[in-house]
């Protein structure tokens, strides 16, 4: 089956999910973003790539991290910005949200930055821009349902890359609410494309997808085996707007078995570092001493992910 995200010259043009990427893209993105990230000075340059060109931020879910990374790497790019408040806008009165699509489509759209409740939208944008000979406009994930967040994903490898170099030595773990998080499903297709030997998840099993061990990860119950000799730890945020029912005793039980303390930090190598997609959950997932301690590098994680998306920007519009 083709990658809908690529073009006949195996180039990509659309990104939906880091799922079925080649390894070569998923590298040329991340030495891509090393031309913008001057990380020394917090400065990323502003450059013309994207000048003349028009970018709709189409949030139908809430975002301020994700929207406003993505707005400022448009920006540094010299690219048109457009923000959507979807709530208020015609989807709310019963537009469809291909319908949508055609409308800003005929107001000259270069690129759409799509974040969406629904798993798979972005896709259906991207499948509904060929069928309407609209293939030039480019469609970027920021997030959909419980499916991808290839941006973050992307990020994250990025952030990874940056402090450890390489991939081939690597243990991580990703931590928690598995089963909500699109970003936990990015990061493990990523890793295992990029060659990490080993991707563990740690969780109760009531916030681990079945049969996740077929992604290929290591399955743990408990965070002293699970982050025994771990280079890299993932925490992620409980997804409480995606639960159904009570998949958990309480917060600060939670908190108790997987909340991530400098003791239970202390099972990791020493110079192991502590990543959060945000937002934080203080004293739920991830308690305020290892949040704000040496090991943590969840702010640069925020830095890194302006260059990471101006990157994606970059290569998805053929510059």
């Amino acid at each position: 089956m083709k990658n809908p995200q690529l073009n006949s010259n195996g180039e990509l043009t659309h990104l939906l999910s880091i799922e079925g990427l080649p390894k070569s893209i998923i590298e040329h993105i991340l030495t891509t973003a090393d031309a913008f990230a001057s990380v020394g000075d917090r400065e990323v340059k502003k450059v013309p790539l994207l000048r003349g060109k028009s970018v709709f931020n189409l949030f139908f879910e809430n975002s301020t991290r994700t929207r406003t990374t993505f707005e400022i790497a448009a920006k540094r790019l010299s690219a048109d910005v457009i923000n959507l408040n979807i709530n208020a806008s015609s989807t709310s009165k019963g537009e469809s949200l291909l319908d949508t699509v055609d409308n800003l489509a005929a107001m000259q759209a270069d690129m759409f930055v799509v974040r969406h409740a629904q798993s798979g939208a972005p896709y259906l944008i991207a499948e509904h821009l060929i069928r309407t000979n609209a293939q030039h406009i480019h469609v970027v994930n920021a997030g959909d349902g419980r499916h991808a967040h290839p941006t973050q994903g992307l990020l994250d490898m990025y952030t990874i890359r940056h402090y450890k170099k390489d991939f081939t030595g690597l243990t991580v773990a990703i931590v928690g609410d598995i089963l909500h998080s699109r970003v936990a499903r990015s990061d493990i297709h990523a890793l295992t494309t990029l060659g990490c030997p080993e991707v563990r998840v740690i969780g109760p099993r009531t916030l681990l997808p079945s049969h996740v061990e077929q992604m290929g990860v290591k399955v743990f119950h408990d965070m002293a085996e699970g982050l025994k000799g771990v280079d890299v730890v993932i925490m992620l945020r409980l997804q409480n707007e995606r639960m159904n029912g009570a998949l958990l005793p309480s917060a600060q039980e939670f908190f108790k078995s997987y909340g991530l303390t400098p003791e239970k930090l202390a099972h990791a190598k020493p110079d192991a570092i502590v990543m959060h997609p945000g937002p934080m959950n203080r004293g739920v997932e991830i308690d305020s001493a290892v949040a704000d301690g040496k090991q943590a590098v969840i702010l640069p994680q925020v830095t890194f992910g302006i260059a990471v998306r101006m990157a994606v920007m970059s290569i998805v519009a053929g510059n």
